[in-house]
C-alpha cells in the first residue's frame, strides 16, 4: 500500500516538474517569437517606406525625424509629435503647481496647525542617519519642523563615522528647537538602513510610525493630510504621491509619480507605494520593521508585509514627498545599488510564499530592473472555451482561428463560433470546413425578431451557454494572436481565487496600442476609455506601467478570460448594453463582488478594431452609443463619482497618456 502511495507521489512530482518545463519552454518560444515578429515589422516598415528610396539627404532627414519621435516616446505621426510638444510645454507649467507653490500660505498653515481632530495620534517619524551632507540634513530637519500638524516625534539613529561628526552637532542643535519632539541616539556602529531604522523604532513612542529618508523633504501639510484620512477612513496604512528632484530645488523635478490606490498585483511587480509610508504601530505586533536580509529593498519587503496586515490602506492622491536624486542615492538609478535588485526579488518571493504560491518565477522587465514579471504556476490543465461572435467577415475570422490553432502553446481549449445572421455563402462554406475540426463548434444564434438589432452581449451569452470549459475566453473575430503562450499568461491570473476578469495587451495593425486596461470616466463621454491608447508598442508606459501586470477597473471584451462560474454568477454580459460598455459593466459587476480585474502586457494580440461593426462616431451608431453611455453613467453613478482607484485624480480625463490635469 505504501509503495503505491510513494509511486503516486513520485508521479505527481514528475508531472509538476514536466509542467514547469513546458511552461518555461512556452515562455522562451513566446519571447523569441516576439523578437522575430518585431524585427520583421521593422524591416517591412523600412522596405515599404518611400523615403528609403529617396536621396541620402532625405534619408538623413527621415532618421532625424525618427530619433525625435523616439525621444518623445513614439507619440505618433508628425501632427501627434507637434501636439505632444505643445502639450508638454503646458504640462511643464502645470508641474510648477506641485512644488513650493503647493505649500500652504500663512493663513492656511495657521488653520491647519489649529485644527483639532477627534483623534490626534502622535506620529513617530523614523530617520536612519549615516554620513549625510550638512545641507541635506538641515533641509530634512526643517521640513519636519515646518509640519502644520504638530503632534509628531522625530527619531534619529546616527551611524555616521568620525569624519561626519557634524551630524550629531546639527541634530542636537535642532533638539533644542523642537520642544522635546526630536529624539537622537548616536550608534556605536553603523547598522545599515535596516539596522539604523530599527534602532529609530526603539526610540519611538507614537501610535503611528512614519518612514523618512535623511536626504529627502516633506511637504508642510503631509502629516496634516495623513491625520485627516486616519480620522475620516480609519486608515492604518497611508501613502502619498511623490516626486524625484535634483539639486537643492524641489521645483527642479525629474519625475512625478502619481500613484493608484492600493493594488496588490501592482505592488508585487513594482514597489509603487514607496514614500511616504505611515502606519499604525499595531501592524508591527509580532513582526519586524526592516529585515536586514532585504537591505536595498527593505521597504518593499516591509510594505508587502504590513499592507497584508492592514485593515484600511489609504492613498492620499497629493504630491507630499520630495525624493532627492544625487550620486549614490537609489533615486538616481538602480545601478547605484545593484544588490537592491536581488533584495527586491527576494522580498516578493517571500511574500508570494506566505500567500501559498509555489513554483513561481520573478524576472526583471525592460522597464526597470526592479519592475518584475511574475509567472505563476498553472494548476492542472483546465479547459478554456473561446467564444467568438461572427457575422460574415470570413477573412478576419479565418485569420483569428488560424492564429489560435497555429500559434497557441496551450492545448486544452475549444473554439465556439457564434454565427449571427451572416449572408455570404463564403462564410457558411468556412463554417462547414472548421466544424470538422475537433476543437471547433459552430453554433447559430437565432434572431427570432427580424427587426432586432445586433446585440453583442446577447450573442456572447448565447455562445457561452455552450461552453464545456472551466473558463470562458471572450474573443473578437478581428483579433490575431501574437504571443504564443497568450492563454497561459491570462490563465495564470484567472485561476486565482481573488481574480475576476483578465485581459491582454492589444495592438492595431501599425503596432500602436488599442487596449492596455480600461480607466473609468476617461474620454469625452466620461464613461470609460483605454489607457495609453495610440502609444507605440515599444513605449514603456507611465512609470513603466506597460511592462508589468496590474490591477485595473476593467479590461476589454475583445480578449477577456474569466472563470465560467464567475461569468454565470454575475449573469454574464448585461444585454441592456447591446454594443458598447458591456465589458466594462461586466468587470464592474465582478469588482462589486470583491474580485480583482487584471491587465497583463504579456498576452499580446492584434485587434483590427471595429472591422465587424464600424466606429460609433456617426449617425445612428453615435446616437446608440450616447444612449448606452447615459445608461452606464446612471447605473454606475456612485462608482464614477468616486473615481477610478487605479488611476489618479491628478491625471486628465481628456487624454489617455497619463498627462497631468491642466
Amino acid at each position: 500500500m505504501s509503495e503505491n502511495r510513494e509511486a503516486t507521489i513520485d508521479y505527481k512530482a514528475a508531472y509538476e516538474k514536466e509542467h514547469i518545463k513546458t511552461a518555461d519552454l512556452a515562455e522562451r518560444v513566446a519571447m523569441l517569437e516576439a523578437q522575430n515578429e518585431d524585427l520583421n515589422f521593422k524591416i517591412n516598415r523600412i522596405k515599404n517606406n518611400p523615403l528609403w528610396k529617396a536621396s541620402a539627404p532625405l534619408r538623413k532627414g527621415m532618421h532625424f525625424a525618427i530619433r525625435q519621435k523616439d525621444r518623445i516616446k513614439n507619440c505618433g505621426n508628425l501632427r501627434g509629435v507637434v501636439a505632444k510638444i505643445k502639450y508638454k510645454k503646458i504640462e511643464k507649467q502645470a508641474m510648477e503647481n506641485y512644488g513650493t507653490k503647493s505649500f500652504p500660505d500663512e493663513a492656511t498653515a495657521k488653520a491647519q496647525r489649529e485644527e483639532v481632530f477627534p483623534y490626534m495620534p502622535k506620529i513617530s517619524i523614523l530617520v536612519p542617519l549615516w554620513n549625510n551632507k550638512k545641507e541635506f540634513q538641515v533641509e530634512m530637519l526643517e521640513s519636519v519642523m515646518n509640519q502644520t500638524y504638530q503632534n509628531w516625534e522625530l527619531c534619529l539613529a546616527d551611524g555616521s563615522d568620525a569624519e561626519h561628526a557634524y551630524m550629531e552637532e546639527i541634530c542636537r542643535e535642532y533638539m533644542e528647537k523642537a520642544d522635546g519632539r526630536i529624539v537622537y541616539k548616536k550608534l556605536e556602529k553603523n547598522g545599515g538602513i535596516s539596522g539604523n531604522t530599527n534602532e529609530c523604532l526603539t526610540l519611538a513612542t507614537g501610535e503611528y510610525i512614519g518612514l523618512f529618508d535623511q536626504d529627502d523633504i516633506l511637504h508642510p501639510s503631509a502629516l496634516y493630510e495623513y491625520v485627516k484620512v486616519i480620522n475620516e477612513q480609519e486608515a492604518d496604512y497611508i501613502y502619498c504621491d511623490e516626486t524625484t528632484f535634483k539639486g537643492d530645488d524641489i521645483n527642479h523635478m525629474l519625475t512625478m509619480h502619481f500613484k493608484p490606490d492600493y493594488a496588490i498585483d501592482n505592488l508585487r511587480a513594482n514597489n509603487y507605494i514607496c514614500h511616504f509610508s505611515v502606519f499604525s504601530r499595531k501592524l508591527l505586533d509580532g513582526t519586524e520593521l526592516f529585515r536586514s536580509k532585504f537591505d536595498g529593498s527593505q521597504d518593499h519587503d516591509m510594505i508587502l508585509r504590513l499592507t497584508d496586515r492592514a485593515k484600511k490602506v489609504v492613498h492620499v492622491p497629493k504630491l507630499l514627498y520630495y525624493w532627492r536624486s544625487h550620486a549614490g542615492s537609489v533615486a538616481s538609478g538602480i545601478d547605484a545599488k545593484p544588490y537592491a535588485v536581488q533584495a527586491a526579488k527576494g522580498a516578493v518571493a517571500d511574500h508570494l510564499k506566505r500567500h501559498g504560491y509555489e513554483h513561481f518565477q520573478i524576472t526583471s522587465t525592460r522597464a526597470f530592473e526592479t519592475i518584475f514579471k511574475i509567472r505563476y504556476q498553472i494548476m492542472g490543465d483546465p479547459k478554456i472555451s473561446i467564444v467568438i461572435a461572427n457575422k460574415d467577415h470570413v477573412a478576419d475570422l479565418k485569420r483569428c482561428i488560424t492564429s489560435i490553432m497555429e500559434k497557441s502553446t496551450y492545448e486544452n481549449y475549444e473554439i465556439i463560433v457564434v454565427e449571427n445572421n451572416s449572408t455570404e455563402q463564403e462564410t457558411f462554406d468556412y463554417y462547414t470546413q472548421i466544424a470538422k475540426m475537433d476543437k471547433v463548434n459552430v453554433v447559430t444564434y437565432w434572431n427570432m425578431d427580424k427587426e432586432e438589432t445586433f446585440n453583442y452581449s446577447r450573442v456572447n451569452n448565447f455562445g457561452a451557454s455552450f461552453a464545456t470549459g472551466e473558463y470562458i475566453l471572450l474573443l473578437n473575430n478581428d483579433t490575431e494572436v501574437i504571443t504564443v503562450n497568450w492563454m497561459e499568461e491570462l490563465l495564470m491570473y484567472a485561476q486565482r481565487e481573488d481574480v475576476g476578469a483578465v485581459g491582454g495587451k492589444l495592438y492595431y495593425e501599425n503596432k500602436t496600442i488599442q487596449h492596455a486596461g480600461v480607466v473609468l470616466a476617461l474620454g469625452a463621454h466620461r464613461t470609460a476609455g483605454h489607457s495609453h491608447y495610440g502609444q507605440h508598442r515599444d513605449n514603456l508606459g507611465y512609470m513603466g506601467r506597460l511592462c508589468y501586470t496590474q490591477n485595473v477597473s476593467a479590461v476589454t471584451g475583445a480578449c477577456l478570460l474569466v472563470k465560467k462560474a464567475l461569468f454565470d454568477e454575475v449573469g454574464g454580459l448585461d444585454e441592456g448594453f447591446a454594443i458598447s460598455l458591456n465589458d466594462v459593466d461586466f468587470c464592474l459587476k465582478l469588482r462589486e463582488k470583491g474580485y480583482l480585474n487584471v491587465f497583463t502586457p504579456f498576452a499580446e494580440l492584434y485587434h483590427f478594431e471595429s472591422i465587424s461593426r464600424g466606429l460609433d462616431d456617426k449617425g445612428e451608431k453615435a446616437e446608440r452609443y450616447n444612449k448606452e453611455s447615459e445608461k452606464f453613467r446612471e447605473k454606475w453613478k456612485a462608482v464614477l463619482e468616486k473615481g477610478d482607484p487605479y488611476y489618479n485624480p491628478n491625471f486628465s480625463l481628456d487624454r489617455s497618456d497619463f498627462a497631468l490635469k491642466i
